[in-house]
């Protein structure tokens, strides 16, 4: 996925027309555009979360995980194209060919680990996986880049590490199938997203490419790295045979969960450049709470108590997280609200002395 800055969201919610699919979505008001955007963020991402773990409940088709992403590669470089021909987007390319390769290799990374691992690891803790995503990026700062972070970051780390440990462990004592390689996925696909975060971010500041060109590369590469990799480990065949086997349900399914992983996407985008990165995470955030619990209401599974008490810890990180980037904006806020209750419950008490006198 692309990342965008808070500077950057900001200098895009400066400019006069923003277009969604072509539309321009700008001479709405902001209720409106609110409301259009969330349905969307919601709607594509629910149905992504849903349809990435139905896949894997049809029989025999967990090892096949990184032969769906080749199959997402390939309809997202299809969705790409399709979109800059139906809305007449200039494909120049902006970026340097050579970070492209880098690029497209850490999203195979990130998307592959991704996909595989929900053949091993109970989809709840999947999400709770992709919620920290900070803890990667501050251990890449520290020792990369040498970067010195707040009390608060730390805290905040600390917090979403502590409820992935609970999370995972509550997983590993109610499935009976739990298994340690799905655990190992998701670590790499965070290092990696992290990466990609990094590159996208210092790339899209110093080139300003479109999002359909990033797309565009960053996939279509990945699916011919994904492409010769999987034939020289033989998982080419196999998973095209099986896809074969059941053309309808398992093409199917990937059409959809792509699409619509490639429809939220375009969403977030528009998300940010109107209402800002701490909006977005708000939104976002509230959609993978919601995912987690559509999760163990349609697809049964065993819960324990655990899971929830534990993934507030990680939220609590979350929000640190937020509140830090944010802080002034927050502390703002959070006056604003409470003058607000104040007036309140001061107009009732003073309306219960009235009614009593």
């Amino acid at each position: 996925s692309v990342v965008y800055n808070k500077k950057q969201a900001q200098m895009n919610d400066a400019t006069k027309n923003v277009t969604l699919f072509g539309v321009d979505i700008s001479r709405f008001n902001k209720a409106r555009q609110f409301f259009i955007c969330t349905c969307g963020i919601f709607s594509f991402y629910l149905l992504y979360g849903y349809y990435q773990e139905r896949i894997f409940l049809i029989p025999g088709f967990k090892p096949h995980g990184w032969f769906l992403t080749l199959v997402q590669f390939a309809f997202y470089t299809c969705f790409s194209v399709i979109e800059s021909l139906a809305l007449s987007i200039k494909l120049e390319r902006r970026i340097p060919m050579k970070t492209y390769f880098i690029l497209a290799f850490l999203t195979v990374g990130t998307m592959g680990m991704s996909n595989a691992s929900v053949g091993y690891l109970n989809y709840p803790t999947q999400v709770i996986f992709k919620c920290c995503k900070l803890i990667p990026v501050m251990i890449g700062g520290i020792l990369i880049q040498g970067k010195r972070y707040a009390t608060l970051d730390f805290i905040s780390c600390l917090c979403m590490s502590v409820g992935l440990t609970l999370f995972v462990l509550a997983d590993s004592a109610v499935q009976p199938n739990f298994n340690i390689t799905g655990i190992i996925m998701m670590s790499l696909a965070l290092c990696s997203d992290a990466a990609i975060g990094n590159v996208q971010e210092k790339n899209m500041k110093s080139f300003k490419p479109s999002n359909t060109e990033v797309v565009l590369y960053s996939y279509g590469i990945g699916f011919c790295y994904m492409f010769v990799i999987l034939m020289f480990t033989g998982s080419l065949q196999a998973g095209f045979m099986y896809y074969l086997k059941n053309p309808l349900e398992t093409y199917g399914y990937s059409l959809v969960f792509s699409l619509t992983g490639y429809l939220g996407i375009s969403f977030v985008l528009t998300f940010i450049r109107l209402f800002g990165a701490l909006m977005t995470v708000t939104v976002t955030t509230c959609r993978k709470a919601l995912t987690i619990i559509i999760s163990f209401t349609v697809f049964s599974k065993p819960f324990t108590i655990q899971y929830l008490w534990s993934g507030c810890i990680v939220l609590l990180g979350i929000f640190l997280n937020v509140y830090k980037k944010n802080e002034q904006i927050m502390n703002t806020k959070i006056l604003s609200m409470i003058h607000w209750l104040s007036n309140k419950l001061n107009s009732q008490h003073y309306g219960k002395m009235v009614q009593q006198v």
